[in-house]
C-alpha cells in the first residue's frame, strides 16, 4: 500500500468551507444508464453499505462534476464522481500509540484535546505514526464504537503540526456533522494567540484575502484579492495585546478556517510570525542591526523554534445538550518563555 497522502482538491462549494481530500473517483462510461449515486457507488466500493454511502452524501462528501449531491442524483454519461473527506485518505493501518493526550473535556459525544506543537494532526507524508490519530485510537481502542478510520467521526478541525492548542473530537457521526455545520456557519469562537514581527497599523484589525497555494511553493499559502477568482473567501480580525517594540503580541479571531490562515495573513500585512521558516519570519525582520540584538533574537528563535501561534480558545454548541461551552488552553512553557524574553528586552530598551 501506498502510504502517500492525496493532495487538497479546492472546491469552492465545499459544505464545510474548508480543503478537501479526494478519496475515491469514478468517471460514468459514455453508455451509462441513469441510476441513483448510491447505487452507482455501491456497485463501485467494496465493503461501503448503500446506507453509509447515504450518510456521506448527506455530510456533503460526494461530488458530481464538482458539485454535493444528494443520494438521489441520478448519474449520468460521463459525470465525474468523487467522494471527498476533510482529511487524508488513509492507505495504511492506523496503529494505536500510547501517546499522551492533554485532555481539556470529555463526555458521551465529544473530545476536547489540547495539542502540543509538534505533534502532527494526521498521518501521511512519511507521518505515518506518532500522530494524533494514532493518540485518539490508543485512547479510544477499548470503545467499539469508535472508528479511527471512519471519516463520519474524528477531527472537526484541524491546526499546523508546529501550531500548539485546543481542537475538538467527534465521537459520533451526528456529533462530527452537528458541529462541522457550526464551523461552517461561523457560529464556532475561536481565538488565536501570536507573536508577530512588528507593530500593526492600526492596532486593531480586519484582514480580508482569499487564500490558496503559492504557485510558487506548493506547502505555503499565498492572499489573493477577496474579489478575484483565485482562492477561497478568507477574513481574520487582530487584535494588538502588547508591544515589544520589534514584535508585538496579537490575538486573533477566524471568520473563516483556511490552511494557514492566520499565518499567510498577517504575512500579506507585513507582519510575519515570529519563528515562521515558512512565511520568511525566521529572519530578523525589525530592530537594532547590533550583535548584541542580533545574539538576542537568536536566543529567542531556540526558546521557540517555531511559528508562535497557539489556538487559545474554543467555543461550540453542544451536539447533544444545546449549551454554549468554551474552552481555554493556557500558552504552552515555549511561547510563554519566548513573551517573557521579549517583554523584559522592552523594559530594558523603554526603561519602565
Amino acid at each position: 500500500m501506498s502510504g502517500q497522502e492525496q493532495q487538497p482538491v479546492i472546491i469552492v462549494d465545499s459544505p464545510d468551507g474548508r480543503d478537501l481530500y479526494e478519496h475515491f473517483r469514478f468517471e460514468a462510461d459514455p453508455g451509462q444508464a441513469l441510476l441513483r449515486v448510491d447505487k452507482f457507488l455501491v456497485e463501485r466500493l467494496q465493503r461501503s453499505s448503500r446506507n453509509r454511502i447515504q450518510q456521506a452524501a448527506e455530510a456533503g462528501c460526494i461530488l458530481v462534476n464538482g458539485r454535493a449531491v444528494k443520494s438521489n442524483y441520478r448519474v449520468k454519461p460521463r459525470d465525474l464522481v468523487q467522494i471527498v473527506m476533510d482529511r487524508p485518505r488513509y492507505d495504511f493501518e492506523i496503529i494505536a500509540q500510547d501517546i499522551p493526550l492533554d485532555i481539556v473535556y470529555e463526555d458521551s459525544t465529544l473530545l476536547v484535546v489540547n495539542k502540543p506543537a509538534g505533534l502532527v494532526v494526521h498521518p501521511g507524508h512519511g507521518n505515518y505514526s506518532g500522530t494524533l490519530v494514532n493518540a485518539l485510537a490508543w485512547h479510544f481502542k477499548d470503545n467499539p464504537d469508535y472508528d479511527v478510520t471512519d471519516p463520519r467521526m474524528g477531527l472537526v478541525h484541524r491546526i499546523d503540526k508546529d501550531t500548539s492548542g485546543l481542537l475538538v473530537v467527534a465521537k459520533t457521526p451526528d456529533a462530527k456533522t452537528d458541529l462541522g455545520r457550526q464551523f461552517f456557519a461561523k457560529t464556532t469562537r475561536r481565538q488565536y494567540i501570536a507573536l508577530v514581527w512588528g507593530r500593526p497599523d492600526p492596532a486593531d484589525g480586519r484582514i480580508e484575502g482569499n487564500i490558496d497555494r503559492d504557485p510558487r511553493d506548493r506547502l505555503r499559502m499565498a492572499v489573493f484579492p477577496p474579489d478575484g477568482a483565485i482562492g477561497k473567501h478568507a477574513v481574520t480580525h487582530y487584535h494588538s495585546i502588547e508591544s515589544f517594540g520589534p514584535v508585538t503580541l496579537v490575538s486573533c479571531v477566524l471568520e473563516t478556517g483556511r490552511t494557514h490562515q492566520i499565518r499567510a495573513h498577517m504575512r500579506h500585512i507585513g507582519h510575519p510570525l515570529f519563528s515562521d521558516a515558512r512565511y520568511g519570519g525566521d529572519q530578523i525582520l525589525r530592530g537594532s542591526p547590533d550583535g548584541a540584538y542580533r545574539s538576542f533574537v537568536r536566543g529567542c528563535f531556540e526558546a521557540c523554534p517555531r511559528q508562535a501561534l497557539h489556538a487559545h480558545t474554543l467555543g461550540f454548541r453542544h451536539p447533544d445538550t444545546g449549551l454554549e461551552m468554551d474552552f481555554t488552553a493556557p500558552i504552552p512553557s515555549d511561547m510563554q518563555s519566548l513573551i517573557d524574553r521579549w517583554r523584559d528586552y522592552a523594559r530594558t530598551l523603554y526603561k519602565e
